[in-house]
């Protein structure tokens, strides 16, 4: 019996300010179940946000509908993170009722900054990957692009980051803490995800057997785009138990093992990135990375037979892209389901999968280019190990009939690097699988193709490409720094949230003098709500007329924070040593989490906060310098933090950054770069002209030269006697009198173990560029003329423009007609 479903009349709340009021006092009783006259502030905030939800599951029934009437070709994005934010301002932006909900909340006693304040970051990444996925997911709406989010629900983020005596202690973050009403929980839409156990050969058949099982159970959120009726959805994965609970354990009183392996099973999903220094927590990475993979391939592959009886057309129905090496088990997991399930022959299955993987790579370092150990694969996942192995062989094969017996190549390309411990190349195995592979800046994948890939490129020269990283202006401008989106409201009107060329038009104003102090204005707007945040919340005061230096990033060797404490620590000396030298007051902002297991970048987070202590309290020093390190950095503390920043520290290595996006979000906000022609701050110093940005250090090819040479930081050392005398200021215990060997190790990886990301080579150019940002900061005209040509020149780095060339060139996927 065929079952009609019907369609109902139902009525979605009004736009106007009565209307939005009248359902939030309803939500708040009959979906939150709370009386007005107990309601907690969080409760109110979760009226509201259900308020909002309605309105924008309207658009996406109507989107999942256009988009099966016209089985269009869908796009799927794996990623491991998706560092989304808050999600209630920007669906305000996308729903452009910001002005009746205020209005609705005040006529109910409530602010609504306060309100948002509320909401939790949702801890699904950890820095720019997981950024760069939930601005792509944004533009992948507002353009119509017919798409799914992939990734892991997980319960716990990274870890909340503290500081306790100048030391990041991690402790858990739970942001699941309250009601999430932005997810819809799909306990219908589960899936077995198969670990361990072994293989069984049935003539050309294979069997997967005796496996430990999770169930993968979908929750969705919307994706909502921006002045445009489309939505797409983010699906996320929980793991579940196959059994919740041993009864007969339970019964015995050993209730410990009665639940023991719901919790094993369930520790699939439980935090973003275990650490990976142990055995154990490496096993556990692997498990997530197939677990989520697993369960999207086969959730996609349903979407698509219920409307396609055979896969001949899947190539033209489903891109699967994979953004960086995580997912990249997903390309054995749908090689197992075509061979294994559904019997298509194995040359014929591997051409599907080269018709619908696309692989974005994000770095150049081979330390951080995924491997795992053949044993390790092999028992986790024996069927996929024996698929990898004969992908290698057919890939192999093919590879000795066009270049002969060239043995040193086929080693070099392999899947299976047999160097000590034999590992699977995990990056190699998404450039043969994906008929497009992509760097993320200019500078990127050009290197991508003359190192890590050069083999690869000289194969399959048509497969590689450029597509540049970009940030969503609805966020990182609308939500962000309203006080600027007011000024360039009234400068060029409201267009820019949609089409961000329109920003050049700022360019025939640089000389308009209302303009630029309206400009100024809101910077100092900014900088006086980043103060106000210090002060209230680590009890440190800023002088909010100060050059505002900004580093937020992820703490690594290679974006050189440590090369900016140099800087700090000259700025330092002089002050008390030059009394006069230094002019320009300035306040040095760092934030950024430190891997847990990586002790150095821990090293440097306790020198930047034993640096602050020093500096913040030496009264010969007063509001001429201040530090500050702002803990547990997160997306909402970059909307505080990035409108106030005068200057952006954009300062890795020449060749280290494959991208970056903090740099495009700066410069936005109307910050100056201080960089290296490194990543996209080669297309920024394009952008907005060369004399419009200070660029210092040694380019990639120096960086290259100098390291073929035989670098000795020694020898820069030389004759440099206020650089030595910055290094023995640390070394010696300057700033930390209590520990005086503490940063004995910092000083000896500068000087003793190489310098391997050069910041000996770079400082002296490194601190010339500084004394150049303040002699233009003592001219305020000049500066924020500069700062403004910058905006205007930001047209190139929304993540529209990204998405419109990914959709057009690698998905080759049309936007959904509604």
């Amino acid at each position: 019996m065929t079952h009609t479903p019907t369609v109902f009349d139902y009525d979605a709340p009004q736009h106007d300010a009565a209307s939005l009021k009248r359902a939030i006092a309803n939500k708040l009783m009959f979906t939150v179940g709370k009386d007005p006259a107990t309601a907690r502030p969080v409760d109110w905030l979760n009226a509201a946000a259900y308020t909002v939800r309605d309105l924008l599951v309207e658009r996406w029934m109507a989107t999942t509908r256009a988009k099966a009437a016209q089985d269009v070709k869908n796009v799927y994005y794996l990623s491991m993170e998706f560092l989304i934010g808050r999600t209630f301002s920007n669906a305000l932006i996308a729903l452009e009722i910001e002005q009746p909900l205020r209005t609705a909340l005040a006529e109910l006693g409530l602010d609504i900054e306060a309100m948002a304040e509320l909401e939790p970051d949702a801890a699904l990444g950890n820095g720019g990957l997981g950024r760069l996925a939930a601005c792509f997911l944004d533009s992948m709406a507002t353009l119509g692009v017919p798409g799914y989010g992939y990734g892991i629900r997980y319960d716990y983020g990274m870890f909340r980051q503290t500081i306790v005596d100048g030391r990041q202690v991690e402790v858990p973050d739970y942001w699941l803490n309250n009601l999430n009403p932005w997810e819809f929980p799909r306990p219908e839409v589960v899936y077995r995800v198969q670990f361990g156990g072994h293989v069984l050969r049935h003539g050309d058949r294979y069997e997967w057997v005796d496996t430990q099982d999770v169930r993968a159970m979908a929750y969705d959120t919307i994706i909502p785009g921006f002045g445009t009726q489309a939505t797409n959805t983010l699906r996320l994965w929980s793991a579940k138990a196959t059994e919740e609970i041993d009864l007969g354990a339970f019964n015995r009183g050993n209730y410990f093992e009665a639940v023991e392996r719901k919790n094993h099973s369930e520790n699939v999903s439980r935090v973003l990135y275990p650490d990976d220094s142990t055995p154990s927590g490496r096993e556990l990475r692997l498990h997530q990375e197939y677990f989520f993979c697993s369960a999207s391939v086969q959730d996609l592959l349903r979407r698509y037979l219920a409307r396609h009886d055979t896969f001949d057309q899947l190539k033209d129905k489903v891109s699967i892209h994979l953004n960086d090496t995580h997912p990249v088990l997903a390309v054995p997991e749908l090689m197992r389901l075509l061979l294994d399930v559904h019997h298509v022959p194995f040359a014929d299955a591997w051409r599907i999968c080269q018709g619908v993987f696309s692989y974005t790579n994000h770095t150049l370092m081979h330390e951080a280019l995924e491997t795992w150990p053949v044993e390790m694969l092999g028992r986790i996942l024996p069927r996929h190990l024996q698929i990898i192995f004969d992908i290698n062989a057919y890939f192999l094969g093919q590879l000795a009939q066009r270049h002969g017996g060239d043995t040193d190549l086929m080693r070099r390309v392999s899947l299976i690097d047999e160097g000590g411990e034999r590992r699977v190349r995990m990056a190699y195995l998404a450039v043969l699988a994906s008929h497009s592979v992509n760097g993320v800046s200019a500078l990127h994948s050009e290197l991508m193709t003359q190192s890590i890939f050069a083999d690869f490129a000289r194969i399959w020269p048509e497969r590689f490409n450029n597509k540049t990283n970009g940030i969503t202006q609805r966020r990182w401008l609308a939500q962000a720094n309203p006080a600027l989106a007011s000024v360039l409201d009234g400068a060029v009107g409201p267009g820019w949230r949609r089409d961000l060329n329109l920003l050049a038009q700022l360019k025939d104003r640089l000389d308009d003098p209302i303009l630029l102090q309206s400009f100024r204005n809101a910077k100092q707007h900014n900088k006086q709500r980043f103060a106000s945040w210090v002060q209230q919340h680590m009890g440190l005061a800023l002088p909010a007329d100060a050059l505002y230096d900004v580093q937020i990033k992820r703490i690594h060797e290679y974006k050189r924070q440590l090369l900016n404490v140099l800087h700090v620590v000259t700025r330092y000396l002089r002050i008390i040593e030059q009394p006069g030298s230094v002019k320009v007051p300035r306040v040095v902002v760092f934030a950024g989490k430190a891997a847990s297991a990586y002790h150095m970048a821990k090293l440097i987070i306790q020198l930047i906060n034993d640096v602050a202590r020093t500096v913040n309290n030496d009264p010969a020093v007063g509001d001429l310098l201040k530090v500050v390190f702002v803990p547990n950095y997160s997306v909402s503390l970059a909307e505080l933090i990035i409108p106030a920043a005068d200057l952006s520290e954009q300062i890795s290595t020449a060749g280290t950054e494959a991208s970056g996006t903090g740099n495009m979000k700066l410069s936005l906000n109307g910050a100056l770069t201080i960089g290296t022609l490194d990543g996209a701050n080669v297309e920024i110093r394009e952008a907005v002209g060369p004399e419009n940005i200070f660029i210092f250090g040694n380019t990639t090819p120096e960086v290259a030269a100098l390291r073929s040479q035989g670098y000795q930081p020694r020898q820069v050392l030389a004759g440099k006697s206020e650089l030595q005398r910055v290094l023995e200021a640390i070394r010696d215990g300057r700033f930390s009198p209590e520990e005086p060997h503490r940063y004995q190790a910092i000083y000896d990886v500068l000087v003793n173990w190489g310098d391997h990301y050069m910041l000996l080579a770079d400082y002296a150019s490194y601190v010339a560029a500084q004394e150049k940002v303040d002699a233009l900061y003592q001219k305020p005209e000049a500066w924020n003329r500069m700062a403004l040509r910058n905006v205007a020149g930001m047209g190139p780095f929304s993540s529209d423009r990204t998405i419109g060339e990914y959709a057009e060139k690698i998905w080759r996927t049309e936007s959904v007609v509604l």
